[in-house]
């Protein structure tokens, strides 16, 4: 009896898409002369809207892990703009002959304010992707090893649940492929083997969803290996411990046979 080690729920990503605060350089020039540059406390409708933007943004990451490559062309983009936009101040400037300071004084805060945001992006894309890749690679080498034990490729399904519980002993999924390394071996009746690594499963993974399965298929082994008292004290232990799993059920009927023998 073999079947591939169920695989609990995997986590769902999530991302939430930041509007970007797009804006045309010359529009912001525009602006900036129809408000007019001598007027004390006239801010450009630009700046205004690369303000909100920019607080969005913030809000953003410090509350998710923004750490795709949408979002961070996004911040490198408004980076820019507020670069190329200093950028036509300071020509402007230049030209008009302007002693204005409130907007230079604001373009240069929220630059920085910027640039602030660009390095908390930067810790957590820093942060999260080794995680990131490392439960990508769990799941894809679990995925294959259970591809491998179904189609009956037990030789590769036994590397790959052996390589996932070497690489990753502490996942979710550990216990599934330590069960996984067992289900080969029985599979390939290699009985003796396949019992020291259901065995492991309970020895390592005490509080895993596999115990009851794996006890129940150490029982198996025992019988086959003619060790039909031992058989007979782990079906007991599992039910016991397991009254409700359907492994013990399976234990019962088992049980109940041997007796009416």
């Amino acid at each position: 009896m073999t079947g591939v080690p169920a695989r609990r729920g995997a986590a769902t990503g999530f991302r939430e898409a930041v509007p970007p605060p797009r804006a045309g350089a010359l529009l912001a020039v525009a602006a900036l002369l129809g408000c007019g540059w001598g007027l004390p406390g006239c801010v450009p409708p630009q700046l205004l809207t690369l303000r909100s933007g920019l607080d969005s943004l913030r809000a953003v990451v410090d509350t998710m892990s923004v750490r795709d490559s949408v979002t961070s062309r996004l911040v490198q983009d408004m980076h820019r703009e507020v670069a190329e936009q200093r950028d036509i101040l300071l020509s402007t400037r230049a030209t008009t002959g302007s002693t204005t300071q409130e907007l230079f004084q604001q373009m240069e805060r929220l630059e920085g304010q910027l640039n602030e945001v660009m390095g908390r992006f930067k810790q957590i894309t820093e942060r999260s992707q080794p995680a990131e890749i490392g439960a990508a690679n769990a799941n894809q080498l679990y995925d294959q090893a259970a591809q491998d034990l179904t189609q009956g490729r037990y030789p590769l399904a036994l590397q790959g649940f052996r390589d996932f519980v070497a690489r990753f002993p502490a996942l979710e999924l550990s216990d599934n492929a330590q069960y996984g390394i067992g289900e080969c071996l029985f599979a390939q009746s290699k009985f003796d083997s396949a019992a020291v690594e259901y065995a492991k499963v309970e020895a390592a993974y005490p509080q895993g969803d596999k115990v009851p399965a794996a006890l129940y298929k150490l029982a198996l082994c025992q019988e086959k290996l003619g060790q039909t008292a031992e058989a007979k004290k782990t079906l007991e232990d599992l039910v016991k411990r397991f009254p409700l799993s359907g492994e013990a059920q399976l234990a019962r009927e088992r049980l109940g046979t041997a007796r009416r023998r």
